[in-house]
């Protein structure tokens, strides 16, 4: 055996799905627990660098080892009520959406389904990121509650990317992570193009689909039936010419508080 063989055995100690023989059994079920159980316990999604972080000296694992592990874990789950999902942060233990009414009896108080106000702000977000509180409201051709940037804000939903350089300087808005992974999305890719919405009824259809799902995050979410943004705190923009829309003048304004972001469901 040559020398060059030798040493290229030598460095193959990490494990390795490529080769399923080869593969100690103990340690692949001994990584897939602990991944598991670092999953159920964490509030938020784990990517691969924190994975590796937390595992990769003390079990002795590269990165590659760790999606191979999330891919036998995922196997695993597959027919069970959980399941393992990649959102935009990373990776998460959650419950199945076909589960998600029987979960909902654990809390009494359902929480108020997010207006069509509030979903068609946030879908220009989406879409048209950075954009600015008066290019929403010119789309809209209403002017914009406060309580909706709020809720959005306080959701965690979208955040503050900037100013846009023109007088007044208004804030421009995009989304964040915290939403892709209430949608269970990994990146705005994966949400419907444009081209597909120009259409009202697609358009319609798609804010419906919005709205299930982000409300299948509050329905099972332990917070209060308080108050959010409805199309009735909208005001034709005629009516609020004298308030600049992006001086943010208002945005402290508004009555009662957002409802809190609510959490992941292990």
């Amino acid at each position: 055996m040559s020398e060059e063989t030798t040493n290229q055995d030598a460095g193959e100690q990490d494990l390795d799905l490529a080769s399923p023989p080869q593969v100690d059994d103990e340690r692949w079920g001994m990584l897939e627990r602990v991944l598991e159980a670092l999953l159920l316990a964490s509030d938020q999604p784990l990517s691969i660098e924190q994975l590796h972080r937390l595992l990769g000296n003390e079990l002795g694992v590269t990165k590659k080892d760790l999606r191979a592990g999330l891919e036998r874990l995922e196997a695993t789950l597959a027919g069970r009520a959980a399941e393992l999902r990649e959102v935009a942060s990373g990776f998460r233990i959650q419950v199945r959406p076909d589960y998600a009414e029987w979960v909902s009896k654990l809390w009494q108080e359902k929480p108020p389904r997010l207006s069509r106000a509030l979903l068609e702000t946030l879908a220009l977000v989406c879409y048209r990121q950075p954009i600015t509180r008066g290019e929403i409201e010119e789309v809209r051709g209403v002017a914009l509650s406060p309580n909706i940037i709020r809720t959005l804000l306080e959701r965690n939903w979208i955040r503050e990317v900037g100013v846009k350089e023109v007088p007044g300087r208004p804030s421009l808005f995009g989304t964040t992570q915290q939403l892709l992974d209430d949608l269970s999305l990994k990146s705005l890719d994966d949400l419907p193009s444009l081209p597909e919405i120009k259409d009202p009824q697609q358009l319609e259809a798609a804010l419906q689909k919005l709205g299930e799902q982000l409300h299948e995050v509050s329905h099972v979410a332990d917070a209060p039936a308080g108050t959010t943004a409805s199309a009735a705190e909208d005001q034709p923009a005629a009516d609020d010419e004298a308030a600049p829309a992006d001086t943010g003048a208002g945005d402290e304004a508004g009555e009662g508080d957002a409802p809190p972001a609510p959490p992941t469901v292990h």
